[in-house]
Order: C-alpha cells, then structure tokens, then sequence
C-alpha cells in the first residue's frame, strides 16, 4: 500500500525498493554524468515566486486545455517506454489512471501494450508518440494505425537520432523481459529489443531501426499520412520553435528526453521563456523534464506553458501500486497546484502570469 507516501520524491524512492535494478536504473537514468538530468529538477528550484496577496482564492479551478481538449488541469502524461517492466498492468493502467484524472495520456512507440488496447481501456484521449523507422512504410502505416485507432494526436520525438548513452543500461546489457516486446512494431517485425546486444538492447534496436535522416523537410510528408494535429516533442531553441511555427504544426514540447539524449542540454525550464517568445501564441506550448512539485507546474504556465507533461513519476506511481498509485501521483500533484494558486493569489489558470516568477533565468 502507499498511502503513507505524501510526495513523487517518496514514489521515486518505494519504485526503487520494488523494482528489478536493471528496471529502475532504465527509468531512472539519465545519459552520461547525468548532469542535464539533474538540471532539469535543479532548474524549478533555481525559480522564485513573487505571489499575490488579497486576492479572492476562495474558489479556484486548474481546469485548461490543451490542443482544444478539456483537461482538469495542466498536467498530462508524457510518453515513456515499457511499462510492463513497472507493472503487470502496463500502459492499461496508466490510461485508466489518466482517464480517472481527466487528463491526457500520450502513449510511447515502445509501449509494451498495443495501442488499440489502450484506447479501448481508456474513457479519456490519448495521444500518440512517434519515432520515425528507416522502413517509412512501416512508420507510415503505424501512422494510419494509431489514427484507426482512435488516438487524437501525433508527438513526433526529435531529439533521438541515435539513443544517448545511458551508461547504466550500458552496464546492465538492458533488455526487456522475457514476454514484453514492443507490441506497436510486431506486426512489422520490429518488436524485439534483443537480449543479445553487447551493450544496450535500446540501443542496438535505435542504430538498426530508428531514422537519423529525419529533417525539417519530412515534417510535411508526415501531416500527409493523417488528419491528426501534429506536436513536435524536443525543442529547446527558439529558432526552432519558429522552424516549427513555419512548419504549421499544431503543438511542440519543449524537452530535452527527461535529459537522456544529450548531456549538458540546457534544462527545459530555462529554455521555456526564450521559446515562448519565439512562437508568440502561435502555436500551444507543453513542457515536460524534471516536474515532481505542483510549484513547477505554476511556474511552467507562468512562463508560457499551456501545460506540461510528466513521465517518470507516472512509472513510480505505477511501480508502487499499479492504476491506484498513477492515480494518487497524479493526485498529489492536483493538490499541490491548488495549493501553490491559492498561496500565490491565482484561483484560475489565466490568472498564473509571468510577472508571479522572481527570477527568470
């Protein structure tokens, strides 16, 4: 049970005693020193607020949008892979978890749970997130699938052209348990992540599978296979969040892979001004790395997020207990932001500005 557990640092820390270590390390990690991890968290703490006083926050509500889609607050559920390794449950637990919450789940390519299945479990949208294969077929007809399916968006990841090295699946030959594969490239023999790679099985399964050709140039080439509004998930540069703009995409995310690509990448926090000032409302800004406190998810709003998006708490709730602990995660963020707006004289989302942040970096 964890119901004595009051915050996502506790989760972290009751997912660590239940899971297998190479498990826990996969999530866990971050690429090389792991710096850019670290900065990602060390980023909101570096952020203060300069709160409101006699403002009327006897009523308050986190409910937003995002891409048009009613939400109860601004806090969705980014794409992380495998969740069978957490859960028996996988990814079925998480989308009747984000669904319960009133919120987004954005499934991962390497899920280890067929995207019809998680839709069909879920009484809430789910999104859909992307790798581009060497075989453009296959991507094209995974594409058309998860359309079928009844996914209501695509998040194209591009910051992993070749998977960053992640040293501690490097030294546990990381692979997947025996039974899960990833079940979205089955149907085109793309489905195992090989138990006999000499280092990483991700990573020998990126190198042989995933495109690193991919530029600007394809982006219209993949609006062409759907009617789905298409986000763009690993922007921290504003030139390229007008590239993006220019691109008539409906969304991007600015990340930087929970700092599992590129080490030393600039937290994405830090990034978030700089970009919002690029597109000018022109497109809707998510935001995910390093969000564990309902303060981060005030201070992403107040520097022009429309919502961001958390990954690993999600898989630390459902390693300590299934959809009731991505519930309670969930949960404890809710309260939190409605804490820290009641604190801080917002009672609504329209009413978390930019001038509630101290210190922008």
């Amino acid at each position: 049970m964890t119901a004595d557990l009051l915050n996502i640092f506790e989760y972290e820390q009751r997912a660590r005693d239940t899971l297998a270590a190479p498990a826990f390390d996969y999530y866990a990690s971050g690429a090389h020193d792991g710096l850019a991890l670290r900065d990602n968290r060390a980023a909101y703490d570096r952020l203060r607020l300069a709160y409101r006083v006699l403002v009327d926050v006897s009523k308050r509500s986190a409910a937003t949008t995002v891409l048009g889609t009613p939400v109860s607050m601004p806090v969705v559920i980014s794409p992380t892979a495998f969740h069978g390794m957490a859960h028996a449950d996988a990814e079925l637990a998480t989308a009747r978890a984000a669904s319960d919450a009133g919120t987004i789940m954005i499934l991962s390519s390497l899920s280890n749970t067929a995207v019809e299945d998680v839709v069909a479990a879920a009484a809430g949208p789910v999104w859909f997130q992307l790798y581009v294969y060497r075989d453009r077929e296959a991507t094209a007809g995974l594409v058309r699938r998860v359309e079928a399916a009844g996914c209501e968006a695509i998040v194209l990841t591009v910051d992993a052209p070749r998977l960053g090295r992640r040293e501690a699946d490097v030294r546990n030959r990381f692979h997947l348990p025996e039974g899960l594969s990833v079940r979205n490239m089955l149907p085109d023999g793309y489905g195992d992540v090989s138990q006999q790679a000499a280092e990483s099985g991700l990573a020998a399964y990126f190198e042989s599978l995933i495109d690193p050709s991919l530029s600007w140039s394809d982006i219209a080439w993949l609006q062409s296979l759907t009617t789905l509004p298409l986000i763009i998930k690993g922007i921290v540069r504003a030139d390229d969040a007008r590239q993006a703009v220019d691109a008539g995409v409906a969304g991007i995310v600015v990340s930087n892979h929970g700092g599992r690509q590129l080490d030393t990448s600039i937290a994405t926090i830090d990034a978030l001004p700089a970009v919002a000032d690029a597109v000018q409302g022109r497109l809707e800004i998510l935001l995910d790395g390093g969000v564990r406190r309902g303060t981060d998810v005030l201070k992403a709003v107040a520097l022009g997020a429309q919502a961001v998006g958390v990954g690993r708490p999600i898989l630390w709730g459902l390693a300590a207990d299934g959809q009731a602990g991505v519930a309670r995660v969930l949960s404890i963020l809710r309260e939190e932001l409605d804490l820290a707006m009641a604190l801080a004289g917002a009672p609504a989302i329209d009413a978390i500005s930019a001038d509630l942040i101290a210190k922008v970096p």
